[in-house]
């Protein structure tokens, strides 16, 4: 079995690749809080190296920004490439993303780590927002039978 659960912060503003195919592609980096501390007190961190492809890509580069919390599962994965310095064959390990989360409210103006949280330039074509809905917005719905409409 290979599943990977992450919280993490992104060390850096995600980008948005495509392959000569036209698939979209994000690599990115997050950084883990380990439960151990160092001789100093503070927490160490672990950073893992995670891609996504297609909308998933698509999905973090959109909302998430450097320092923002980011939830994921998925994946490790291997591959092999060559070091073009040295020449020798290098493994390189990462978390192939299935899904992303967002683990903190968009409302939050600054993190622990002294980022300011970003919000998407402009809100998606179609996506509706129902963060200024009235409660008159909502209306009962009338069942005779008392049974749920579905």
């Amino acid at each position: 079995m290979n599943v990977v659960c992450l919280v993490g912060r992104l060390t850096a503003d995600p980008e948005l690749r495509q392959t000569p195919n036209g698939i979209n592609v994000c690599s990115f980096s997050i950084a883990v809080q380990s439960s151990s501390k160092n001789p100093d007190g503070t927490y160490k961190a672990d950073f893992i190296n995670c891609v996504a492809w297609r909308n998933s890509a698509e999905f973090i580069t959109r909302y998430f920004r450097k320092g923002q919390n980011i939830g994921l599962n998925g994946s490790i994965q291997t591959r092999q490439y060559q070091d073009k310095d040295t020449g020798k064959n290098r493994t390189a390990f990462e978390v192939l993303v299935n899904n992303t989360y967002f683990v903190e409210s968009k409302g939050s103006s600054q993190n622990n780590s002294g980022y300011t949280n970003m919000a998407p330039a402009s809100k998606p074509a179609g996506m509706t927002s129902f963060s200024t809905g009235e409660l008159d917005d909502f209306s009962n719905i009338a069942s005779d039978d008392g049974d749920l409409p579905f």
